[in-house]
C-alpha cells in the first residue's frame, strides 16, 4: 500500500464521529511509545489537557520512575509526573500487551545511525511489530521519529499490512513530526506549532482535532511523506549552516579574525541573514543524523546530495579540529606536546543546561585527545556520570570532577566543550594555565595570552 494525497477513506463516518467524540469529552486513552525527550513531554502536555495516557517503554526502569511520580529529564519536572500520577491521568509500563487499550498511538522512538552511516530503523520496526500484535480497529496511529520521507510506506504500512486489519476501514495513519527543543525556555510542547500529515480527509481531520486538544496551533499538510518531508528539512537547513559558519570559523581563525564578532555585527542586519554560531561538533539526536537519512534515501532515486553530505563532512572533522588547537595551544605555552598532558574538558552535554549527551562531539573530541596520550577528566553540572552510548562503550561510567581554583590550576589545559550556565568562567578565566574556547563562554572576561578560539 503506497501513499497518496488523493486516497479514498472508507472509515465508517459513524466510526470516525464516535473516535472525534471520544476525544472532545476525554474519554479515549492516548498511548506514547518511548518515553524520552520527545515522549515524556508529550505525555505531560496531554496530562495538563486531562487525557488519559498510558507511557510505554522497554525499559521497565524508567516505568518504575515514572510510576513513582519521579522524572529523570532535566526538562520534565517531578512535580508534573506527580501530578499526572495523582489524578490518575497517566502510567508508565513496559508490557506492550497493553498497546490494544490505547484509541491513538504515537510513536517516539529513537532513529539513530549505524557504524555505516546508513539508517537504523529498527526502534520504528519493533514499535510497529508491537503495535500489530495487538491492532484492534478504530486505531489511529501516528509516527513523530525523525526520518526519510517514504518510511510510513517503507516500514509501518508493511507491517501492519499483514495483519487482519486494513487501512483506513479499521485504523488509520499519521505522519507528525516531532520539534522538540531541550532546554528551550522560550518554547514548551504545546506552544510549538505542530505539523500533521495525513493521506485522507478523515485521517488528517481526526489528527488535527486529536492534536488540537493540546497544542496551541496545528499546521496541516497534504500527505505523509509531505509531513516525513518537513522535519528532515527543518534539521538539514540547521546542519548545513552550521557547516558554513564552522567552515568560516577556520578561515577566520588563519586571516586573525574573530567569527564570534563577524556574527554579532552581522546579525544586527534586520533583513536577509540569520545568525548561526560555531562549535566543537554537532550533537543531540537530529540535527547529526537526519541528513544522512536523506542521502541514504536519495540513492534510490539515483539522486546526488553533494552540498549535504559536504556539510556533514564540515561537522563532523569539527572534534579533529579542536584537537589540533589544543595540541598548538599546549606546545605554544608549555613546549610539550599532548602525550601525559592534562586535560579538563567542561561540558559532556551535546548543548548548554541540559543533561542529554546524545552524539555529543564532547565524546569523539574526548577519545582523541586520549589517542594522543592525554590524561582527560571532565566537569558537567548537567552529567554527573556519562551514561551507556551505543558508539563510546568505553566511556560509560566515568565522573565529573568538582571544579576549585587549585583543581582548575592543575590542569595543563581547560577545554570549553559545553558552556553550561551553571559552570563559573571567572574562576576559570583567574585560574586554567590554558583555555580553549569551543562556545565563545570566555568572551565576558578579559583574557590575555591564555585563551585560544577554537
Amino acid at each position: 500500500m503506497t501513499s497518496s494525497a488523493h486516497k479514498t477513506a472508507t472509515a465508517p463516518a459513524r466510526d470516525v464521529a464516535a473516535l472525534l467524540a471520544r476525544y472532545q469529552n476525554k474519554s479515549a486513552v492516548l498511548g506514547v511509545i518511548g518515553l524520552g525527550y520527545v515522549g515524556l513531554p508529550l505525555v505531560v502536555s496531554m496530562a495538563r489537557k486531562n487525557i488519559k495516557v498510558i507511557g510505554f517503554d522497554i525499559d521497565p526502569k524508567k516505568a518504575v520512575t515514572l510510576n513513582g511520580g519521579k522524572s529523570y529529564l532535566e526538562t520534565v519536572k517531578d512535580s508534573e509526573i506527580a501530578d499526572a500520577r495523582g489524578k490518575k491521568l497517566f502510567e508508565a509500563t513496559a508490557d506492550m500487551k497493553r498497546l490494544a487499550e490505547a484509541d491513538f498511538i504515537i510513536i517516539c522512538v529513537p532513529t539513530p545511525l549505524d557504524s555505516h552511516k546508513n539508517p537504523d530503523l529498527s526502534y520504528i520496526e519493533n514499535s510497529t511489530h508491537d503495535i500489530a500484535a495487538t491492532l484492534r480497529k478504530g486505531q489511529v496511529i501516528s509516527l513523530e521519529s525523525t526520518t526519510y520521507p517514504g518510511t510510513m510506506d517503507d516500514i509501518v504500512r508493511p507491517i501492519l499490512a499483514k495483519t487482519s486489519m486494513k487501512e483506513d476501514t479499521d485504523f488509520m495513519l499519521v505522519y507528525s513530526p516531532e520539534r522538540e527543543d531541550p532546554g528551550n525556555r522560550d518554547f514548551q510542547t504545546n506552544t510549538i506549532p505542530k505539523v500533521v500529515g495525513g493521506d485522507t480527509p478523515e485521517t488528517l481531520d481526526i489528527a488535527q482535532k486529536f492534536y488540537g486538544l493540546f497544542i496551541d496551533k496545528i499546521v496541516p499538510v497534504s500527505n505523509i511523506k509531505t509531513a516525513e518531508a518537513v522535519k528532515i528539512t527543518e534539521n538539514i537547513f540547521r546542519a548545513v549552516n552550521i557547516a558554513m559558519v564552522n567552515e568560516l570559523k577556520i578561515i577566520y581563525d588563519r586571516m586573525g579574525i574573530d567569527v564570534w564578532e563577524v556574527i554579532e555585527a552581522a546579525k544586527t542586519k534586520p533583513f536577509g541573514y540569520m545568525p548561526f554560531y560555531p562549535g566543537p561538533g554537532l550533537g543531540g539526536h537530529c540535527i547529526p543524523i537526519d541528513p544522512f537519512y536523506l542521502t541514504w534515501k536519495a540513492k534510490e532515486f539515483d539522486t546526488a546530495t553533494r552540498f549535504i553530505e559536504l556539510a556533514g563532512e564540515i561537522n563532523l572533522s569539527m572534534p579533529r579540529y579542536v584537537l589540533e588547537k589544543t595540541m598548538s595551544a599546549v606546545n605554544l605555552i608549555h613546549k610539550r606536546g599532548l602525550s601525559g598532558a592534562k586535560i579538563l574538558m567542561c561540558g559532556m552535554a551535546y548543548k548548554k543546561n541540559v543533561n542529554d549527551q546524545r552524539e555529543s562531539p564532547s565524546f569523539p573530541l574526548l577519545q582523541l585527545l586520549e589517542e594522543q596520550g592525554a590524561v582527560v577528566d571532565y566537569h558537567d553540572p548537567h552529567i554527573p556520570e556519562i551514561l551507556p552510548s551505543r558508539h563510546f562503550p568505553t566511556l560509560t561510567g566515568r565522573k565529573s570532577v568538582e571544579l576549585s581554583p587549585a583543581k582548575i590550576k592543575s590542569y595543563d589545559a581547560v577545554l570549553i566543550v559545553t558552556d553550561h550556565d551553571k559552570v563559573s568562567y571567572a574562576e576559570i578565566a583567574a585560574h586554567a594555565q590554558i583555555i580553549v574556547d569551543t562556545r565563545n563562554a570566555m568572551k565576558n572576561h578579559k583574557i590575555s595570552g591564555k585563551l585560544f578560539k577554537a
